[in-house]
């Protein structure tokens, strides 16, 4: 269900994060290394990170997020938009709000995130995975981009791994790797700890990654992102218009409601055609831009986090 862009590979082409002169008078390049803490917590559970594996994990995952600047920053400016969407969601369903690190990672924090393998959205649903946790997914509509509904079924499916493992950094690995994966290979190397399994590369990192991007957002700063509250993208205000029937044209009908195709595409991104068809008669809720309301301004756009933001 990952979402996992291969631009590691290119951390030697980000920009410097300091620039000094030698004794010929050319440029030389500086960089720095995050610091490692001792140790983290992570849905309620201390972490040690001294041990010299898990702390060359850590490392290498804290050097990942501090070398891919825009896609870093870009991930830091969606949370604006979409944190205070998900954060009540996971608290309403009781899942430790750590969770929200887990679909940064997983989406970039863009709910039209789509992997090579079409896991899509900003909780990164396949198909099938999708409709049994009961989204509809066709070519007309596809619930994996809807913020809302994806972000319950992702709750869904976290609070069904609880209940298999009763530990939510192996929820957390199980996300990446499989339920069935994690248990099996729990059992064949004797151990219920999940970060002291032997896993295929992608997972065995997953959850360093996960908590990578908890230390990021608590204290950007401090892997030289300098973000200004103007910087951040906002919420964008909208009023819902509930439709129990098919839409021919979804660009006239967009024209009715006082705005364009195009943002109505944008505040809905499940609308995966230029109609709606609804045979069944279901009820679906559209959100339809504010026009007064809509622009970027620094009166618009309100910090979620004021440690995101450098005064």
């Amino acid at each position: 269900m990952n979402l996992y862009p291969k631009i590691v590979l290119f951390m030697l082409l980000s920009t410097l994060t300091m620039a000094a002169q030698n004794n010929t008078g050319t440029t030389a390049l500086s960089y720095s290394s995050p610091q490692v803490p001792e140790s983290i917590m992570f849905c309620g559970k201390e972490i040690d990170l001294t041990r010299f594996d898990r702390h060359e994990r850590m490392d290498r995952e804290l050097l990942a997020f501090t070398y891919m600047h825009s896609t870093s920053l870009q991930t830091i400016k969606r949370a604006n938009r979409y944190f205070p969407i998900v954060e009540p969601i996971l608290k309403e369903h009781g899942i430790p709000d750590d969770f929200k690190y887990l679909m940064a990672i997983e989406s970039n924090c863009s709910p039209l995130a789509r992997s090579h393998a079409g896991a899509s959205g900003l909780w990164q649903f396949m198909q099938t995975t999708g409709r049994e946790y009961g989204l509809e997914v066709n070519k007309n509509i596809d619930e994996r981009y809807h913020v809302e509904k994806s972000t319950i079924a992702a709750c869904k499916y976290i609070k069904d791994a609880y209940t298999k493992y009763n530990d939510w950094i192996a929820v957390a690995a199980s996300y990446n790797g499989g339920q069935a994966r994690i248990v099996k290979q729990m059992n064949s190397q004797q151990t219920d700890e999940t970060l002291d399994l032997f896993l295929v590369e992608e997972t065995a990192r997953y959850v360093y990654r996960i908590i990578a991007a908890k230390i990021m957002f608590t204290d950007p700063t401090a892997f030289g992102f300098r973000l200004r509250a103007s910087d951040l993208y906002m919420q964008v205000p909208y009023k819902e218009v509930t439709v129990t029937t098919g839409i021919a044209d979804l660009a006239t009908w967009a024209k009715q409601q006082g705005t364009t195709y195009a943002l109505l595409k944008n505040l809905n991104p499940w609308l995966r055609d230029n109609f709606l068809q609804n045979v069944s008669g279901r009820t679906y809720v559209l959100k339809i831009p504010i026009k007064e309301k809509m622009h970027s301004t620094t009166e618009a756009i309100k910090p979620h986090d004021n440690r995101w933001i450098v005064k």
